[in-house]
Parts: C-alpha cells; sequence; structure tokens
C-alpha cells in the first residue's frame, strides 16, 4: 500500500482564489497556513498520483494573489525550468530538462471542481491560485504521472503576488512551505488516480463521462 505523507499545520497552506494570475505587483507581508498536504511517498514508474495542498488565510487582510512554487530539491532539480523535473548535466543536450512526473492537463484545479484548471504563470515551477480572502480556506490538486525512477524529494512553498514585493509567513514568522520524500520503483503501478480524484485498482476504475 502506498504511504500518504501529511503534513503538519506549521507547513500548510491556505488559498480562496480562483486561479487567476491575479495582482501581480502586490507588495506588503500577509499570514498564511498550510492546513493540508499529503502527496504518495511510494509510487511506481507510470503511476498517476494527485498531490493536495490546502491553505489558510490566518491574517486580516485578503491575499491579492496567493502563488504556490513547486520544484525538485537539489541543484539540478533548483536549475531546471520544470516545477517537477530536474536538469540533465550532460553537454550538449536539445533539451536538458527532464521530468520526475509529468502534470496532467487542465492541472492544477480545486478540489471538487470539475472544470479546467491550470494557474499557470510565466515562472513554470509558480502556480498563481488567485486572491485569498482573510479566515478563508481552500484546497488544489495537482495531477500527475511519476516517469523517473528512485529517490526524489518534492518542494513546495508558499508566496504572495508574482514579482517578489509580497511575502507570505506563518504566524511563528516563516515561509510557509514543506516537502515530500518519494521514492518510484519500476515495478508497474497497481492502481490507478481517476479524474474524481478516487483510487482504484487497475482495470476497476469506472468510465470516465465525456
Amino acid at each position: 500500500m502506498l504511504g500518504i505523507v501529511v503534513a503538519s499545520s506549521a507547513a500548510l497552506l491556505t488559498a480562496c482564489g480562483g486561479g487567476s494570475s491575479g495582482e501581480g505587483d502586490v507588495t506588503g507581508t500577509y499570514h498564511a497556513q498550510v492546513v493540508t498536504a499529503a502527496f504518495p511517498t511510494g509510487q511506481s514508474l507510470g503511476q498517476t498520483s494527485l498531490l493536495r495542498l490546502g491553505i489558510r488565510n490566518t491574517g486580516d487582510k485578503k491575499i491579492p494573489t496567493l502563488a504556490v512554487t513547486i520544484s525538485v530539491e537539489g541543484g539540478e532539480g533548483q536549475a531546471s525550468t520544470l516545477p517537477f523535473g530536474f536538469r540533465d548535466p550532460q553537454p550538449g543536450l536539445a533539451q536538458p530538462d527532464r521530468p520526475v512526473w509529468v502534470l496532467a492537463a487542465g492541472y492544477p484545479k480545486r478540489a471538487g471542481d470539475p472544470s479546467p484548471g491550470g494557474a499557470t504563470t510565466s515562472n513554470a515551477k509558480t502556480f498563481s491560485l488567485g486572491a485569498l480572502k482573510p479566515g478563508a480556506t481552500t484546497e488544489w490538486v495537482w495531477k500527475v504521472s511519476a516517469v523517473e525512477a528512485g529517490a526524489h524529494t518534492l518542494l513546495y512553498r508558499v508566496g504572495a503576488g508574482l514579482n517578489g514585493a509580497a511575502k507570505v509567513k506563518t504566524a511563528a514568522g516563516v515561509v510557509p512551505g514543506g516537502s515530500f520524500a518519494v521514492n518510484i520503483s519500476t515495478s508497474p503501478p497497481d492502481t490507478i488516480v481517476t479524474d474524481s480524484g478516487e483510487v482504484v485498482p487497475i482495470g476497476k476504475a469506472k468510465p470516465q463521462k465525456p
């Protein structure tokens, strides 16, 4: 059975927006907390999994643009332009950026929302989740498929705005975020994640409505 890491409240997120780019030029310091963070720690090549992040605005003012930045840990992961990938150091490669996970089209999206999402920005690693009112909480889902075997650590960090002028901190004064240590094996997966987010044995998935 796959293990699921659920982050503690000190490492959790908050949001209430609609996935638009929002106000990219906001300034100031805002307060938020990650309240849900889950991702399978044991995966197989070709397996589809869901990354879930829930974020709450714990401050007294609206966060105009909630942003989440995702990357793979390590120098090669930080150097990559892909949120779920790494940069191959071999010289002369036509495409040095290699995915560890492939993000499904239309993701991320708000949990429970059947409409297509996306929330992309000019920085492929940063996703804009829209505005978040004081006290409001939102949960977002990234649907990914593992394509690179081995041990990988996925990092996530919560921010505000898209230009670095706005900051988000927890009540303890640290940037909300966390990590998942994931082992991707070469053995075939025995489960699949449906579009509704249900984890079912392969061959038992119900056909999805068009």
